[in-house]
């Protein structure tokens, strides 16, 4: 396969006494000073436990028939076990891939690849979200976590189409179909793409081996999430594949309800580079600018969403468990103010999401001509940035 020529995107010098030192060193100095690790604790170890059984015991119940007593219970499995994707996908590979997790590679290595007994591929996980989605959040063209096909428009740079007029009405029904078309084929769209840019080579992977490797999680995905429970549940096929689907559409609109409120908001800054590709801020600034905290007082929601509703603390800090976010939060936030920085907070998750649909809305409408960027899409420089 052809390789795509190296681009990147260049953020300006965080500068002496920066905004992204000073942070760095107070939450050090909290965990410093009470004497914490900043890796996973008792509780995150329970939480990991009970994520994975939301997963695993619905899907015993359902594999050895108990579940198929009636329809309504075992459909309610099904829906079940889409609650444990969730869980485990926020509450345990997302810390596991970004090494925040355990001081122990290895336990990490295996808790984050947990993402393929799920339906996913890892290795194009951590590209998308580590490499490219941390490092370029919001930039068009760089940032994955925006690009939704067509049919959304997430960014303001993102070619306009007049059906977008009408994207906040339904997005919420495109949604629910995220997990579905990622377990099927995005992750095969993905490696190639990711060939073609270099990225694969990055991470020491050849092509013929990522698909070999994708090949055999997507068939052992299949053959005991769908086929063992069409042999064994008792059910008729066709109820275990509306099973199935119901899943994964659960999964999916929980999941974009989670992240895209978190950067697809109207207070985010969609700032683009100069004809040199170089941004005006520093990263972590850019970080700042481009990501949204909801609900923070509510320790369920940061418990179920694996502290995801602290993005901001998340984008600083991907490296720390996020089961210290809430107690960084005040401390994050109490620097972002003193260096004269927007710290977007929505108090609700509704909220957030009612703010998210507004967004989609301004989004959608037609731009003027004068203001859309004729920058090409390029392909980063294939390293993940020095949080």
């Amino acid at each position: 396969m052809s390789t795509a020529k190296k681009n990147y995107v260049k953020f300006a010098p965080k500068g002496e006494d920066s905004f992204y030192d000073a942070v760095k060193y107070r939450v050090q100095e909290y965990f410093r000073t009470n004497n914490i690790t900043e890796h996973a604790n008792t509780a995150m170890r329970l939480k990991t436990v009970a994520m994975l059984s939301l997963y695993i015991v619905p899907y015993l119940l359902i594999v050895t028939g108990v579940g198929s007593v009636n329809t309504w219970l075992f459909m309610g499995l099904w829906v079940l076990m889409g609650v444990g994707i969730v869980g485990i996908g926020t509450g345990i590979m997302h810390d596991s891939n970004h090494g925040s997790y355990s001081t122990n590679k290895r336990l990490n290595t295996l808790l984050g690849n947990v993402l393929n007994m799920l339906g996913g591929y890892a290795l194009n996980w951590r590209i998308q979200h580590n490499v490219l989605h941390h490092t370029y959040t919001n930039l068009q063209g760089l940032d994955e976590d925006i690009d939704s096909g067509i049919l959304i428009r997430m960014s303001p740079q993102k070619e306009y189409r007049k059906f977008h007029r009408y994207q906040h009405i339904y997005a919420w029904l495109l949604y629910p179909l995220m997990n579905l078309f990622w377990v099927t084929v995005k992750d095969f769209r993905q490696v190639m793409r990711y060939e073609e840019q270099g990225l694969l080579r990055n991470q020491k992977m050849t092509f013929g081996k990522a698909m070999r490797q994708l090949t055999m999680v997507k068939l052992v995905y299949f053959a005991y999430a769908l086929v063992l429970p069409m042999i064994f549940s008792g059910m008729a096929w066709y109820m275990v594949l509306a099973g199935f689907v119901a899943m994964q559409m659960v999964a999916g609109l929980s999941l974009a309800c989670i992240f895209q409120p978190a950067h697809v908001m109207e207070t985010s800054d969609y700032a683009e580079p100069d004809d040199k590709r170089k941004m005006e801020n520093a990263w972590a600034v850019h970080q700042v600018l481009n990501t949204t905290d909801f609900c923070p007082k509510s320790k369920i929601t940061s418990w179920f969403m694996g502290g995801l509703n602290y993005q901001i603390e998340h984008h600083l800090f991907p490296h720390i468990c996020h089961i210290h976010y809430p107690k960084i939060a005040p401390i994050v936030r109490e620097t972002v103010l003193e260096y004269g920085l927007p710290y977007n907070v929505v108090p609700t998750f509704l909220g957030a999401l009612v703010e998210h649909g507004k967004m989609l809305k301004i989004l959608g409408q037609e731009p003027v001509p004068a203001v859309i960027s004729s920058t090409p899409a390029v392909v980063p420089e294939l390293v993940e940035a020095e949080y």
